[in-house]
């Protein structure tokens, strides 16, 4: 399949893009996130950009991409702190950062300035703001170094369980932190006493951990946090290097494993106000929900696993360098995305959803997720595909990527990459299906989905409900809402209306513990199957 390369200004961002792919799928898959409040169905224009060659305006959504070409994106057209999704309605934000009341009349023409920051178990986002405007000035990210005590939240807890490994754990997230806003204050040329006030989103631990929290508990039935409220600390006492005298927020937690990152999120997307039905999902190794309208909602976790993030999956891996990242069916074979346009060596969560949803249509599995024999579809698909399907191991496998024209091995779906990456769609719709009962509806009345976070950004929505790990709604309620955490926590750090606004809704979002549920392991089986 033909590529085409894409670049977008003034980012300086470029892609290389399977030929039919839309300028919406592309910038998102560079980190733009632009405006759909149809859904992508062309109805809104907000997502409109211009060719860079002829000036054309056109619908990102809409506009498929069959040539190289540079795009310009407007900030108007951009999904943004100033201009959250509500339903159709952009969000305004009025200026009023907390950390400056009481100073407002002094020092009137020095900079003030604040840093939100997400801090995630594999990867910490800080941006930095000027308070006096709202504007983004500065961002820098780096690799969670907690990683090296644990990949996942359950093993750091477990390494905390002495005191040398809790102490150290807080000590190198207070030396992440300290090391991005050097960066920051580099890259926009001001001084660190400048910073007045961090508000910093997290999973519940990371949150825990941050401020020297007990995290024992959180590992052990019936995983209660210490605490679930907002916390201000001095900047100082806690190691980190902005103005002395400066304040540290950390948002609410919703429950032990539904941290302020999820609160942030759902801030973000209006949960306060939204009048749909709505669900936020925040997909990663432990999945994040939030279910209803500004009347009542739940939120819940669900134990997704690894796979979706390459974990467990014989040739998988995260979103980097030589992964696929995206898989088509055409008239004759398969085409594919791979990241940095090198030959294929793994496989990344996005792409693995796309390949389920590939098989499924050229029907290589059964709707319990085993393949096919080879005889069962001969003659019903083309000959270059049906030679991807192979025995191995002793049971079949599809080849997504030969390589035998370079010296990488052939990247494969197995077997049990089918049955762990069931696992992991399972428990996000199980987690969906149980909340969907307990709100009291159905999941065709819910009338918007908000996928945020990372992943959430790259995966196609029509195979994310293809292979059943979304419920089957029309993909024009589907809508990708990039980093809300992070711009959850930027309205928290601008607006003293708005962190009242978080306040109120952490009291109002109702926890369900789905494990607890009667129902968990039979809707949990039954989420399992690939629906036909």
């Amino acid at each position: 399949m033909k590529h085409y390369s894409v670049t977008f200004k003034p980012d300086d961002r470029t892609i290389s893009v399977h030929a039919g792919a839309t300028i919406f799928e592309a910038a998102a898959r560079v980190g733009i996130i632009l405006n759909a409040v149809c859904g992508g169905a062309g109805t809104c224009g907000k997502c409109a950009v211009l060719l860079e060659d002829s000036g054309e305006k056109v619908h990102a959504c809409q506009y498929h991409i069959d040539s190289d070409i540079t795009i310009i994106v407007p900030d108007e057209s951009r999904f943004a702190v100033q201009r959250i999704l509500q339903t159709g309605i952009e969000r305004k934000l009025e200026i009023d950062p907390p950390a400056l009341e009481g100073i407002r009349q002094t020092d009137k023409d020095v900079a003030k300035y604040g840093i939100a920051i997400d801090i995630g178990t594999t990867t910490v986002a800080a941006g930095l703001m000027d308070l006096s405007d709202g504007s983004v000035k500065a961002k820098a990210a780096a690799e969670n170094p907690q990683i090296a005590c644990g990949d996942d939240v359950i093993s750091r807890i477990s390494y905390a369980a002495i005191k040398e490994g809790y102490d150290r754990l807080n000590e190198i997230i207070i030396e992440c932190i300290n090391s991005l806003i050097a960066q920051l204050c580099q890259k926009a040329g001001i001084d660190s006493n400048d910073i007045y006030e961090i508000v910093a989103a997290g999973n519940t631990t990371m949150s825990h951990l941050l401020l020297k929290f007990p995290v024992a508990q959180l590992g052990q039935m019936p995983y209660a946090a210490h605490s679930l409220d907002a916390v201000d600390r001095n900047a100082k006492e806690m190691g980190i290097n902005i103005r002395p005298s400066g304040n540290v927020h950390t948002i609410e937690n919703i429950a032990g494993f539904i941290g302020s990152d999820t609160m942030a999120a759902a801030l973000a997307v209006s949960m306060d106000s939204v009048e749909k039905m709505s669900l936020l999902v925040d997909i990663g190794t432990n999945g994040e929900l939030v279910l209803g309208t500004k009347d009542k909602m739940y939120a819940a976790s669900c134990a997704a696993g690894p796979a979706l993030e390459g974990a467990r999956i014989s040739q998988g891996s995260r979103a980097s360098a030589g992964a696929i990242e995206r898989v088509i069916v055409n008239d004759n074979d398969i085409g594919l995305d791979v990241i940095g346009s090198l030959p294929a060596k793994t496989i990344c969560g996005s792409g693995l959803i796309d390949a389920l949803a590939a098989i499924l249509d050229l029907g290589l599995i059964e709707v319990t997720g085993r393949f096919v024999g080879a005889d069962e579809v001969k003659g019903k698909i083309p000959d270059a595909i049906l030679k991807r399907f192979i025995q191995h191991n002793g049971q079949g496998a599809f080849v997504l990527a030969a390589n035998e024209d370079n010296d990488c091995d052939p990247v494969m779906l197995t077997q049990q990459d089918i049955r762990e990456a069931q696992l992991a769609k399972a428990a996000i719709r199980a987690g969906i299906k149980l909340l969907v009962k307990e709100m009291g509806v159905e999941e065709s009345d819910i009338e918007q989905i908000f996928l945020a976070g990372a992943f959430g950004n790259y995966i196609r929505r029509k195979s994310a409900v293809r292979i059943g790990m979304l419920p089957a709604v029309d993909i024009s309620r589907i809508n990708f809402v990039g980093n809300a955490a992070g711009a959850g926590a930027r309205l928290i750090l601008l607006s003293s209306h708005f962190r009242q606004l978080a306040a109120g809704l952490a009291q109002k979002i109702e926890h369900f513990e789905t494990a607890h549920s009667p129902a968990f392991q039979m809707v949990f089986t039954d989420s399992l199957m690939f629906d036909e």
